[in-house]
């Protein structure tokens, strides 16, 4: 009687018990990578697990054990190319940063008239964030749209207002007599920094999510955060005992740590596959697809972003620029010609100036999008190409979408930022 058989049997006798069968526990062991495990599977239905052998050396042990820790399940596996890349970087990132607060928070104290020691400072750091810094989160809270569209380009932008506040603090003792307006100003950019930081973690996590498992990716960078955040008020606090205990020493060391901060982030987003379709990632996309007949897959094109200045149009992919008012983008003539040439589509197209203004409609989607693109590359600035490039792009159109979808691409959604929409 085999395994299978002896499990189907308990289950049975479990649903007819009888006074004449003695209930019984059906046992294995498994040798997997040098480790041996006891499986029994008990009468009641439960499968209990004893390790009896792990001759596995130590650092094997405790390396399972980071990756358990600080990797999501499954990991390589489990998530999207550049996910270790970019958690290298997050980890220097949060290091820097959080020793960056420490020689900030002292600064502050010393300007206030006060003489802290560091840990007093380390302290402080986590009380010293209200005043002018909710004013900036109120600000920051109404550019969500264009985070969505561009989250790599907030998401530096977040570190770069983050390091402008702390350095501030820093130089706050230089002049005391302005210190409340010095820390005013800091902490509203902070405050800035901060909304755009958590409303940009999303869309970066979401990139990685290979098989839905967004909460474990989460936790994960939860985790490195915590214990790198750590490390990094650890070595703060020892920088402001020694090297940094003079304002020179902070000046010096507070712009190295700057420099590190900032150039992980930007490492980090690079890293980051976004597949949501934006402006710059449909010009790509429509550039690559025309030379070479393939389709990008994120992966292949996050290197080739312009984090940050993303408003440039390619000239190969129709000189596209999206989201211009509809009454500056043409005139209203112009717009009713070009409804009785694409009755049914989502999407204007005006060659009036050095660009090729494209304007879509309030529910147009990223699939309307890209139609509006190709006809557009088709056409080539000329008006009266538009009827041939129409035809074109609805030939190419069907293999250019299955294809973006099999490369992972959402094309359900086109991300223009605060770009101008229009209805009729």
């Amino acid at each position: 009687m085999n395994l299978l058989e002896k499990i189907k049997l308990l289950k049975k006798e479990a649903g007819n018990p009888s006074p004449d069968v003695v209930p019984v526990s059906v046992s294995w062991t498994e040798t997997s990578d040098t480790v041996s495990r006891h499986f029994e599977f008990h009468p009641d239905g439960q499968l209990s697990v004893k390790v009896l052998n792990d001759s596995r050396p130590v650092i094997h042990k405790i390396s399972e054990s980071f990756v358990n820790t600080f990797l999501p399940s499954g990991y390589p596996y489990s998530v999207n190319e550049g996910y270790l890349r970019y958690t290298q970087f997050r980890a220097l990132q949060h290091f820097s940063s959080a020793a960056l607060s420490v020689l900030s928070t002292q600064s502050l104290l010393f300007a206030a008239g006060l003489r802290p020691t560091p840990a007093q400072a380390t302290a402080a750091s986590w009380i010293l964030k209200d005043g002018m810094q909710h004013v900036g989160k109120l600000i920051c809270s109404n550019l969500g749209a264009r985070m969505d569209s561009e989250p790599k380009r907030w998401r530096i932008f977040a570190d770069v207002l983050y390091d402008f506040g702390t350095g501030l603090e820093v130089l706050s003792p230089l002049c005391p007599q302005l210190f409340l307006e010095m820390a005013g100003l800091g902490n509203f950019a902070k405050g800035m920094a901060m909304v755009a930081a958590r409303a940009t973690r999303l869309p970066i996590y979401s990139s990685f999510a290979k098989e839905g498992n967004l909460s474990d990716l989460y936790a994960k960078g939860e985790a490195i955060s915590t214990v790198f955040n750590v490390l990094g008020l650890g070595a703060g606090i020892q920088l402001v005992s020694t090297i940094c205990s003079s304002m020179q020493g902070k000046m010096v060391v507070g712009s190295f740590l700057s420099l590190i901060h900032v150039y992980s982030t930007y490492e980090e987003m690079r890293a980051a596959p976004i597949n949501t379709l934006n402006p710059q990632r449909t010009a790509m996309i429509i550039e690559d697809f025309l030379k070479t007949g393939k389709v990008s897959s994120p992966a292949d094109l996050r290197y080739r972003e312009d984090l940050l200045f993303p408003g440039r149009v390619i000239k190969e992919a129709g000189n596209v620029k999206v989201g211009r008012d509809l009454h500056k983008a043409m005139k209203p003539s112009r717009l009713k010609q070009l409804k009785e040439i694409f009755p049914d589509e989502k999407f204007v197209l005006s060659f009036e100036n050095r660009w090729t203004d494209m304007v879509l409609e309030q529910n147009a989607s990223g699939e309307d999008a890209l139609r509006g693109w190709l006809v557009a590359a088709f056409a080539n600035r000329e008006v009266e190409m538009l009827d041939d490039a129409y035809e074109k792009m609805n030939v190419v159109v069907p293999k250019l979408v299955s294809e973006l979808r099999a490369k992972g691409w959402h094309t359900d959604r086109f991300l223009d930022g605060t770009g101008s929409r229009f209805g009729f």
